[in-house]
C-alpha cells in the first residue's frame, strides 16, 4: 500500500503478482533457438543511442528555449517470472511473465538547479515496455521514441521550475537538485535462467492451501509462490555502464477469520530466499500454516484489549518493523529538505537519539543474516551507485542519513542508496536495516524486567508483542509526526503470575522522539522481517533486523472493527470435518 505524501507504508505480504508489461509466450520461446546475450546487445544499444540523444538533443545555438541536456541515463529492467496461487486445496492462478521495461531519465539546467527542482522531481522520468527481442533496432526506436518524450517532459518542467523560482520566498535548503559521482563500471553476471517445478510447486500449494478447510472459522486464505529473475541494466551520460543480477523467491500464505462481533481477523507468513530450492521445506511449512490456523481460531475468542499505556516488549520482527517505521524512514536524505518534510531529526546530528546502547547501521551488501535471506540485499543502487554499509546511529548519536544523489544541507553526495520501483524516480532508501545492543539480557530476564516495570507504574499487567504486519509513518510537516503499526498477536502478561493472556484489536501509536528514547533494553539475539515498503519512489523490499526489546511506555489503540457478522452457513464438509454426518 502507498500512502501519497502523507505516509510511508510496509507490508510484509504484499506485491508478489504484478501487472505484465509486456509478456512472451514460453510454449512458443521453448522451441526457439537461442538469441544474444543481453548484455552484448542491450548494453551497445543502449550506449549507443545515449550518446545520439545527447550529441543532438539542444544542439540548435540560435534557440535557447530548448537547451541540452546535462545528464541522460537509461535503466532497463529484464526479467521472467513464475507465480501461482492456491485457496482450500485447488490453484486459482498460476502464470509465468517476462518484462522487459526502460526508465529514461532527462535532466536539463544544471546540477545546481535542474527540472526535478522542488516538487518536479517526476518531469525527469519517462517509463516505456522495451521490445523482448534483442533486436537492436526495434530497441533504438523504442529508447529514441522514449528520450524524445522524455525531453519534452523535462522541458516542461524546467520551465515551471525558473517561473517559480521568481516568485517563491527563499528556500531553507539550498542544496543542489544533483551529485556529482564517479561513473560506476561493472557488468556483473547476468541473473540465472529460472528454474521451477510447476508441477511439484502447485502440488506443496495444494496441500498447503488445502490444511485450512480443516478449519471451518477460517472463511478464506490464500498461498502465493513468485520466482523471479533479473538483471538491471544502467547506463548514464557520465560514463557509468553497471549491470547487477536479482534473484528471489517468495512464498506467502495468508488466512483470515471473523470474529462474533464483527472484528476481521488475519495472520501472514512471509518465507523468503534466493531461488525456489532454498525454500523451507514442506514440513516446515505445514508446521506453520497450521499453528497459523490454530491461532486465528484462538483470536476469534481472545478478548478486545482496551487502551493502553505502559510497558511493552516487542519480539524481534515487531521490533524490527517498528525501527523500520519509527526511525529509518526518519533518516531518508530526501525527507531532510523541502517545505512540506517534517525533518524529524535533520537539526539533531552529531546528538543522542537512542539510548547509548543502541547502535543502527543500514548495510544492503548483505545477502543474508544467521542464514537467512534479507530482501534488502542489492549490489548497485537505481542511480548506478555501488551498495555501501550506512553507520548512522553510533551508540545512540545520530551521525548520517541515507542518501541518493539528491543533496542535502551537510551531505552532498550519495550513499548508494538510491532505490526506486521501475517507473518511479529513486529517493533514499532502506535497504537492510540493522539494530545491535550493548545492553542484552536473556528472554526470561527481559520478561521479569516487564512485569517490574509494570508493578512499579502500578500497573496489572505489561504487553508483549509477538508478531507484526505492518505499519506506516507519517513524515510531513502538515500532518502530526506520528507513526502506527498493526500487530497480529499480542498477549497480556500479568504482574500477579496468572497465564500469558491473548488479545486482540489492539495498534501501536505514538510519535517518534518520544518512542525511542523509551527503550530500557533488549534481548541477545536479533530477528529478521523481511517486506515490501511503499514510499514516493514505489515499492522496494527492504529487510530490517533488531532484538527484541522492552520499552518503558508504549501507547496502543483499538483498531477499527467491522460490523458484519461471520459466515451464517458453515462451510461445505464442515460437519463431516468436525466428526459429525453429512456434508459429504
Amino acid at each position: 500500500m502507498k500512502r501519497q505524501r502523507v505516509a510511508v507504508a510496509c507490508v510484509s505480504f504484499a506485491g508478489l503478482v504484478g501487472v505484465a508489461i509486456s509478456s512472451v509466450d514460453y510454449s512458443a520461446a521453448a522451441t526457439k533457438s537461442p538469441e544474444p546475450a543481453p548484455a552484448a546487445v542491450l548494453i551497445d544499444t543502449m550506449e549507443s543511442e545515449l550518446h545520439r540523444a545527447m550529441t543532438s538533443l539542444g544542439n540548435n545555438a540560435t534557440d535557447a528555449t530548448q537547451p541540452k541536456p546535462y545528464f541522460l541515463s537509461y535503466a532497463v529492467s529484464d526479467s521472467d517470472s513464475v507465480s501461482m496461487t492456491a485457496q482450500f486445496g485447488a490453484i486459482t492462478g498460476s502464470r509465468e511473465n517476462r518484462r522487459r521495461v526502460a526508465d529514461v531519465q532527462v535532466r536539463l539546467g544544471t546540477a545546481a538547479e535542474d527540472n526535478t527542482h522542488g516538487d518536479h522531481r517526476n518531469s525527469a522520468l519517462t517509463t516505456i515496455p522495451l521490445p523482448l527481442a534483442n533486436d537492436s533496432d526495434a530497441i533504438e526506436r523504442t529508447l529514441w521514441f522514449a528520450t524524445n518524450r522524455g525531453y519534452g517532459k523535462a522541458l516542461d518542467g524546467y520551465l515551471k521550475v525558473k517561473t517559480e523560482q521568481q516568485v517563491r520566498a527563499k528556500e531553507e535548503d539550498a542544496s543542489a537538485d544533483f551529485s556529482s559521482e564517479k561513473p560506476a563500471s561493472a557488468i556483473l553476471q547476468p541473473s540465472p535462467a529460472l528454474v521451477v517445478d510447476t508441477a511439484g510447486w502447485q502440488s506443496r500449494l495444494r496441500e498447503l492451501s488445502g490444511l485450512f478447510k480443516q478449519y471451518p472459522d477460517v472463511f478464506y486464505n490464500n498461498v502465493a509462490l513468485e520466482a523471479t529473475t533479473e538483471t538491471d541494466y544502467f547506463v548514464s551520460s557520465e560514463g557509468a555502464k553497471v549491470a547487477t543480477p536479482n534473484h528471489v523467491a517468495r512464498l506467502v500464505i495468508v488466512a483470515r477469520t471473523r470474529a462474533a462481533d464483527g472484528m476481521d481477523l488475519f495472520r501472514a507468513e512471509t518465507f523468503e530466499a534466493d531461488e525456489v530450492a532454498h525454500l523451507p521445506d514442506q514440513k516446515a511449512l505445514i508446521d506453520k500454516t497450521a499453528a497459523m490456523a490454530k491461532n486465528l481460531e484462538a483470536l476469534r475468542e481472545a478478548p478486545v484489549t482496551e487502551p493502553f499505556n505502559g510497558p511493552a516488549i516487542l519480539s524481534g520482527r515487531a521490533s524490527a518493523v517498528f525501527f523500520h517505521e519509527v526511525l529509518g524512514h526518519r533518516l531518508e536524505g530526501q525527507r531532510q529538505r523541502g517545505d512540506d518534510e517534517g525533518q524529524t531529526f535533520t537539526k539533531l546530528l552529531g546528538k543522542q537519539i537512542l539510548p547509548t546502547f543502541l547502535s543502527v547501521s543500514d548495510d544492503p551488501t548483505l545477502a543474508e543474516f544467521q542464514g537467512t535471506s534479507l530482501s534488502g540485499h542489492y549490489s548497485y543502487d537505481d542511480e548506478g551507485q555501488q551498495a555501501r554499509r550506512v553507520d548512522l546511529i553510533k551508540d545512540g548519536v545520530l551521525d548520517t542519513f541515507l542518501m541518493s544523489r539528491l543533496p542535502i544541507a551537510s551531505f552532498s553526495n550519495s550513499n548508494g542508496h538510491g532505490r526506486a520501483e521501475t517507473g518511479h524516480m529513486p529517493t533514499g532508501r532502506q535497504g537492510n536495516l540493522i539494530v545491535t545492543s550493548s545492553k542484552t539480557v536473556s528472554d526470561a530476564g527481559l520478561r521479569e524486567m516487564l512485569k517490574a516495570e509494570a508493578k512499579k507504574q502500578g500497573k496489572a499487567y505489561g504487553l508483549y508483542f509477538e508478531d507484526i504486519s505492518s505499519g506506516f509513518a507519517v513524515t510531513t510537516r502538515r500532518s502530526p509526526q506520528a507513526f502506527q503499526v498493526i500487530p497480529l498477536v499480542v498477549y497480556r502478561v500479568y504482574v500477579d503470575g496468572r497465564p500469558d493472556e491473548l488479545v486482540r484489536g489492539v495498534s501501536i501509536v505514538g510519535t517518534p522522539q518520544a518512542a525511542l528514547n523509551r527503550i530500557l533494553a533488549t534481548n541477545d539475539k536479533q530477528d529478521i522481517f523481511n517486506g515490501i515498503c511503499g514510499a514516493e519512489s514505489g515499492s522496494i523490499p527492504v529487510s530490517a533486523v533488531a532484538p527484541a526489546m522492552l520499552v518503558s511506555e508504549i501507547e496502543t489503540q483499538r483498531q477499527a472493527q467491522g460490523t458484519a457478522r461471520p459466515p451464517i452457513l458453515p462451510p461445505p464438509g464442515a460437519a463431516s470435518i468436525s466428526g459429525g454426518k453429512g456434508g459429504q
